[in-house]
């Protein structure tokens, strides 16, 4: 970090009057407390909570010259006290981004390198934000400007352990091999149409010399519609190919309404459904949809029973929610329900269970301090039935909650435009 930090402060003492023509420095420092006392899974009768604080420390250095962008992100994920006061090194730093864009023309560009990517609502390929460290990939995307309001993007990924010089199987820390992409976005008047193509290959080993790489495909269109105080979106996404020598056949659906009520107070419903697969059903095949990079602390309630890193391959979901928001001034306030269920059959030994998991409820106030400083604090309750228990373990009769206050300070620290004379 502290390199970064001198390197970015040399560029702008001696850098810009010789070529440069934009250069941005910003910051981030994000600390948040957190009490978790049923957080992703029932907690176990009789046990505390954890309660812990986070920072996120961030340096952002963008750059523009000519035909040449450059993106940078050093950033530090610790835990307050996981490192010693006296320590004298500190491994929780890393380069979350590090891209370069060659500006082709006004239609074509190429990015390579490490960078988050990010489409629609996040629900395929998300940044992830939440999560203090969040998430980027190394790949090169072609981006394709063929109108003012429509885009094409193409992307490519290749990983390795390292720079051996014979095959070796991957360990697959990135969540595949490499893959290939293609996402349109379109605008027609009140009318948003997106088609994402992913063709997502995971290496294994499939005897005792070879390795082998199946591909899953993710493809699907999601549709916004936006006309006055009224807006929608619908999303479908299927999954088939072979993933670790399996057959994949799976199945994603969403619809969301929203209307805003006044100026300050909107309201929404909406609905998910991610197919999943019987726990008695003993076919190899994959039914189970993955939402593979997507920002899933988004979804399914914000105390990240599903899809976070948990309940892949099981009996998928459907969430039925709604929500209601209050802005005004620096002020913002945000209630959303949830009701769950399986949408594929749990069993109890052999006893059918029923396909309610409970119901969450998700309670967030923000402010705004001032330019660059907000306030935000969280709680959310999980109100768990019977088959949650046989899915997650715990109990649901103990009170299954999580709290949150976090402070985001994001500062520009130097800002420099010089046009071309």
């Amino acid at each position: 970090m502290k390199k970064i930090i001198n390197i970015c402060l040399l560029l702008t003492l001696f850098g810009f009057e010789v070529a440069a023509q934009q250069f941005d420095l910003s910051a981030e420092i994000r600390p948040r407390f957190e009490s978790k006392h049923g957080y992703k899974s029932l907690i176990g009768k009789g046990v505390d909570a954890g309660n812990f604080i986070s920072q996120r420390s961030r340096l952002n250095f963008k750059f523009k010259q000519n035909n040449i962008q450059l993106g940078m992100t050093m950033q530090n994920v610790r835990v307050w006290g996981d490192v010693s006061t006296l320590s004298a090194k500190d491994n929780a730093s890393n380069l979350h981004e590090a891209w370069a864009t060659a500006i082709l023309n006004d239609k074509f560009a190429l990015k390579f390198g490490r960078q988050e990517i990010v489409y629609d609502d996040h629900r395929i390929f998300g940044s992830v934000g939440w999560a203090q460290q969040a998430r980027s990939h190394d790949a090169l995307i072609v981006k394709i400007t063929p109108t003012e309001h429509q885009k094409l993007d193409i992307g490519f990924a290749m990983n390795a352990d390292g720079q051996g010089g014979v095959d070796k199987l991957y360990s697959g820390v990135a969540g595949y091999k490499n893959f290939q992409y293609a996402w349109y976005h379109g605008d027609f008047n009140k009318l948003g149409l997106s088609v994402l193509v992913l063709n997502r290959g995971g290496e294994y080993q499939k005897d005792s010399v070879t390795q082998k790489v199946d591909y899953m495909q993710t493809v699907g269109p999601r549709f916004t519609y936006k006309a006055g105080k009224f807006s929608a979106n619908a999303a479908a996404y299927f999954q088939t190919g072979k993933s670790i020598n399996n057959d994949v056949k799976a199945s994603y659906y969403a619809l969301n309404l929203g209307y805003k009520i006044m100026d300050n107070l909107s309201f929404g419903a909406g609905m998910e459904y991610l197919s999943g697969k019987d726990m008695n059903d003993t076919e190899k095949t994959i039914k189970s949809f993955a939402p593979l990079f997507g920002t899933n602390h988004k979804f399914n309630g914000w105390m990240d029973y599903f899809y976070v890193g948990n309940h892949g391959g099981s009996v998928g979901l459907m969430d039925i929610n709604a929500n209601l928001a209050y802005k005004k001034n620096k002020f913002s306030a945000k209630v959303i329900p949830h009701f769950f269920s399986s949408a594929a059959d749990i069993y109890k030994g052999t006893t059918k269970m029923d396909a309610n998991l409970g119901t969450e409820v998700d309670m967030v106030v923000g402010y705004k301090i001032s330019k660059g400083i907000t306030a935000k604090a969280g709680y959310s309750m999980m109100f768990a039935t019977e088959s949650m228990e046989i899915l997650k373990g715990g109990s649901k009769d103990e009170s299954n909650t999580w709290g949150w206050f976090m402070f985001v300070f994001k500062p520009t620290l130097f800002s420099y435009k010089k046009m071309n004379n």
